[in-house]
């Protein structure tokens, strides 16, 4: 089956016995062991068939092995860097999400170093792999500078090193890039983003195409109970059905949108992949299928006064869902992130983070520069 088919047919076989074409959501905490043939089922924290079938359609939008599917996005991460042992090396993308570097921050208790780097710079990271490293960990397109990373070549050079490469594909999902193909080890999402869609429900998921590495994930996720739960795995499954109609919506308005905003007055600076100012936009092409729907840009004015005069794009948190959502990073996703660090990544208080939504282009454009202009 091609990518569109796996989104609606992947894990979504009739039942036996009613012919449901959607599968019963299945919320019973544990099993009768005399009523299955042949024994599979235990304890839902182990075991759930909502589950297991959320994990073949995503395994299958990559073509892998195996997935593993989470309460959230950061128990996915939490889950990824449990692979680690004391005294090794993590090298990470410079910029990402604000609870990745607070979950990187509990790591020195454990002694476990993380070392941030530039990894768009081939020299900055000739540097950073030069000392032993146990993972790298990259986010492209990054989280809020939409910086983009060449997952083939990292993979190249950190596999030669013997280190695991895990890439947050959250940004971009499975719909604009597959990390495993171009050479990645895992696939990290927060399903609660792109994947599901509607801003109704948290989830994560770890992709990957090795065994081993998949059987620790699962065994870490039993013991340490960050699993979803049945219900939780149906509105994910069900979200992801119209992931390539929604993400292709959105993408041909955020181009839109930013090519509007590279000319306003107000407006300093866009950071998007779909522009040919971008500093990666040629990788981009070659990487991804599409440029993808969040666009950062720099304002000149008050972050907060513009926020607060949008009315379709609501000032809130998060991204990928059906509304469109506007934020500061420094002011809100960031703002853990002690403001010298921010700053020397480039996350000043003047970027604002748009996450377009499927309203109409039009209007979302002009709510937009309605708001921009309510300085003038």
């Amino acid at each position: 089956m091609r990518f569109d088919t796996r989104l609606v047919h992947s894990g979504q076989r009739p039942s036996p016995g009613t012919g449901d074409i959607v599968p019963p959501i299945h919320v019973a905490t544990t099993y009768d062991r005399f009523a299955q043939e042949p024994l599979r089922h235990f304890y839902s924290r182990g075991e759930n068939p909502t589950r297991e079938a959320l994990e073949e359609c995503l395994a299958s939008l990559e073509d892998a092995r195996s997935c593993a599917v989470f309460s959230s996005g950061q128990a996915a991460a939490t889950t990824m860097l449990s692979v680690l042992t004391p005294g090794q090396r993590v090298v990470s993308s410079d910029d990402v999400y604000g609870g990745t570097y607070a979950l990187f921050g509990t790591l020195g208790r454990f002694g476990i170093q993380v070392d941030y780097a530039d990894l768009t710079d081939p020299a900055e990271v000739r540097r950073a792999l030069a000392t032993d490293t146990a993972m790298v960990w990259v986010e492209t397109p990054s989280n809020p500078l939409l910086k983009i990373t060449d997952v083939a070549e990292i993979s190249r050079l950190a596999h030669a090193r013997g280190a695991v490469v895990v890439v947050d594909n959250t940004f971009a999902s499975p719909a604009l890039q597959r990390p495993l193909a171009l050479g990645a080890d895992v696939s990290l999402y927060s399903t609660t983003k792109f994947i599901a869609g509607h801003a109704d429900v948290l989830g994560g998921a770890l992709v990957c195409d090795d065994e081993a590495l998949h059987a620790g994930f699962v065994e870490h996720r039993t013991v340490t109970g960050g699993v979803p739960g049945g219900l939780d795995c149906y509105l994910v499954h069900r979200g992801v059905k119209t992931l390539s109609l929604r993400v292709t919506r959105q993408t041909v308005t955020a181009r839109s949108i930013a090519e509007e905003l590279c000319e306003h007055p107000a407006v300093t600076e866009v950071c998007y992949p779909g522009l040919p100012s971008h500093p990666q936009y040629r990788l981009a092409g070659r990487q991804m299928s599409g440029p993808g729907s969040i666009i950062s840009f720099r304002y000149r004015s008050d972050p907060e006064k513009l926020m607060a005069r949008t009315q379709l794009f609501a000032c809130a948190v998060s991204l990928g869902g059906v509304r469109s959502l506007i934020e500061c990073p420094a002011l809100m996703t960031h703002r853990p992130i002690p403001r010298a660090v921010r700053h020397a990544a480039g996350i000043t208080d003047d970027l604002i983070r748009l996450s377009i939504g499927i309203e109409d282009p039009a209007d979302l454009l002009e709510d937009l520069t309605t708001a921009l202009e309510g300085d003038s």
